[in-house]
């Protein structure tokens, strides 16, 4: 058998398909296993290169590959897809993936570790909290609207019209009644929770000196310096800041019209979670920034004399995200530069 190069693996949760390609780009072997046989497997091989979708629990099996010595090249499944052959099935995944890694304009995804790994699931469970409670208010809000009481837009706003109007008469039924008090231990509850997962990440931003400079930003914090972190390292995958943007999908859609180019709307691809978190940051941190006379408040004012609320918050979180590169590549906390001093 000629010597494998090349181990493409299409993972499942038990049962794997992989590919072997030798030096030419020749498939040797294909064979679907266990993922204890693709151990033993990859352990019984010489160091070759190890290829996987960047999925669930690829960075696990990706740490234990790289232990026995092997490359290891994560990818994330977009990349893979055009090079699927035909009809879709594993063992033509396990192939494409296989080949896709020997591409030399390919991006590859790195190896997180458990540290990393732990904070994105702290900021998944907090994630599915925020949903619950969002969906516990919205159907509070119907329950109240269907017997004609209407609270003001806001969470705050919510919780301070139902204090009032428990304090005095609801023009409710008694059952409603116990049901809505019901719903609002719910909501208490789940608003001690996120708060124990918040304090959590302040106490990890205090401990970490990249996220520690991370907090200090305007419109970051500890929330999103820990998942920054946590997903990007330090920075080393993205040659510029605007990589990172482009990467979050905050960079806008282009469209030739008549030989001329036109924007469009932002991408929206990469991780969704981080793109909708500096979103958020950026939305907060937006009013008080626009007042300064820094010259982000500068560009900012301009920016909204001439473009919509929603597009300049869009605009921010993308220069965000190229300050959030800057400072993890360099080690040095963000600045904000008065529009004298540059003058």
């Amino acid at each position: 058998m000629n010597e494998i190069r090349v181990l493409g693996i299409d993972l499942s949760k038990d049962i794997c398909s992989v590919v072997s390609m030798d030096g030419s780009g020749t498939v040797v072997l294909r064979r679907r296993m266990r993922r204890d046989t693709v151990l033993k497997l990859a352990a019984g091989l010489r160091s070759c290169i190890v290829a996987m979708e960047a999925c669930c629990g690829a960075h696990h099996l990706g740490r234990y590959f790289r232990d026995q010595g092997h490359e290891v090249r994560l990818m994330s499944p977009e990349y893979v897809r055009p090079y699927v052959k035909a009809q879709k099935n594993d063992d033509r995944d396990a192939e494409a993936i296989a080949e896709a890694a020997t591409r030399p304009t390919m991006r590859f995804v790195d190896l997180k570790s458990d540290e990393q790994l732990d904070i994105q699931s702290l900021h998944r469970a907090r994630d599915r909290l925020v949903g619950e409670r969002m969906a516990l208010i919205n159907q509070l809000r119907a329950i109240l609207l269907e017997r004609g009481i209407v609270i003001a837009k806001g969470r705050r706003k919510l919780a301070l019209g139902l204090d009032q109007r428990f304090a005095g008469e609801m023009a409710i039924g008694s059952r409603v009644k116990v049901l809505i008090d019901d719903m609002r231990s719910q909501w208490r509850a789940l608003d001690a929770r996120i708060g124990a997962f918040d304090a959590e990440f302040a106490d990890l931003a205090r401990q970490d000196a990249s996220m520690t400079l991370l907090s200090a930003i305007p419109g970051i914090g500890p929330l999103n310096a820990t998942t920054f972190v946590a997903s990007v390292g330090k920075g080393e995958a993205f040659g510029r800041g605007r990589d990172l943007a482009a990467w979050l999908g905050l960079v806008p859609r282009q469209m030739t019209t008549g030989g001329k180019p036109r924007l469009l709307g932002i991408s929206k691809r990469g991780n969704g979670y981080l793109r909708k978190m500096l979103i958020h940051g950026a939305r907060a941190a937006l009013p008080t920034l626009a007042k300064g006379t820094t010259l982000l408040g500068m560009w900012l004012r301009g920016l909204l004399s001439r473009t919509h609320m929603n597009t300049a918050v869009v605009a921010l979180a993308a220069k965000m995200a190229r300050i959030i590169w800057a400072v993890l590549r360099s080690g040095r906390p963000f600045e904000l530069a008065s529009a004298t001093s540059a003058g």
